[in-house]
């Protein structure tokens, strides 16, 4: 793939690798298209594709955001389970509506999770593939920051605080999308997503944002590590992750090639604005010290990154200080 170059003083990362060479006249249904990750995403295929993004459109101006986008909106709520306003003769699904928050209603998160992916494959399960967008949280924790998570590694319900119901809902997902792929026969891909962002959201975005506010980070250990995916590289990738999909699935870690912890990119942040700042480290009991993950799978399905994670945050930074 080729490189990207990017200038901290104002130049944007370009694109220089067509995706749409690879996803071409096709229909695709994307689910949690007002999300961060999942409108990028569609944005991108629809320059090329017939695109159906799936939402409930609860934020205002979210429903004409993505008609300007050039996808077509549905209206649709996971947990119900009532798929007939989406289309089911299309040829890719992209699964990336999630259902996390505070509480633990477990019933709920598991319904919407779980029994919503299964009810939805069922309903697309004439596609050619379908990718089940999952999480690094669903691994269980070890004590060493830079453990390397293989997709053989063990399970666990890591304590997300944010979300204390999000790991074992999640998991629950990838075992009914397993079961529909065998059941159906139809090609899955689990993509176990580490941290995604790029200007306009993902966990580095978070912390920029906090440190232009004039506020310190916090994060849960020394180091917090990483492996941060651009959202260019997401829209680059996910083609070849759907050509890796089979029947029964594959589970592939989609993070990036670079491991970063937390303190590294604060600084480097902190470095650009021209600010100091301290990073201030709470240890919470039963979480994932740290989420390096084992890229051997997904680079043979996409090929390398070609933004490094100093590129994406300055990039960032330009964006959100021009």
């Amino acid at each position: 793939m080729s490189n990207c170059s990017l200038a901290v003083a104002g130049s944007p990362i370009t694109n220089r690798h067509d995706l749409s060479n690879e996803m071409r006249g096709e229909r695709v249904v994307i689910t949690g298209v007002t999300g961060q990750i999942a409108f990028g995403l569609a944005k991108h295929l629809a320059e090329h594709n017939d695109v159906f993004g799936v939402a409930r459109f609860s934020r205002p101006g979210s429903h004409d955001a993505v008609i300007e986008a050039g996808i077509t909106p549905i209206e649709c709520d996971i947990a119900d389970g009532d798929f007939s306003s989406v289309p089911s003769d299309v040829t890719y699904l992209l699964h990336l509506a999630v259902a996390q928050g505070p509480g633990f209603d477990y019933d709920k998160a598991i319904r919407t999770n779980a029994e919503g992916t299964g009810l939805l494959l069922q309903h697309c399960r004439a596609a050619k593939a379908a990718l089940v967008m999952s999480t690094h949280s669903v691994y269980k924790p070890h004590e060493d920051p830079f453990h390397v998570y293989r997709e053989s590694d063990p399970l666990g319900d890591p304590n997300v605080t944010h979300a204390p119901t999000y790991g074992v809902s999640k998991i629950g997902q990838e075992a009914v999308a397993r079961t529909c792929a065998r059941l159906f026969d139809l090609p899955v891909v689990i993509a176990r997503m580490n941290a995604a962002y790029d200007e306009r959201g993902g966990l580095p975005t978070i912390h920029l944002r906090q440190l232009l506010a004039g506020q310190s980070i916090t994060t849960r250990w020394d180091p917090c590590t990483y492996q941060p995916i651009h959202q260019t590289d997401i829209n680059l990738g996910v083609a070849g992750l759907l050509n890796a999909a089979t029947a029964p699935a594959t589970i592939v870690n989609w993070a990036g090639d670079e491991v970063v912890s937390v303190q590294e990119w604060t600084a480097y942040m902190a470095e650009l604005l021209g600010i100091d700042t301290t990073v201030n480290c709470v240890e919470v009991p039963g979480s994932l010290r740290g989420s390096v993950a084992d890229v051997t799978k997904r680079l043979a399905a996409t090929g390398p990154c070609i933004v490094s994670w100093r590129d994406g945050i300055a990039d960032a930074v330009n964006k959100l200080t021009a």
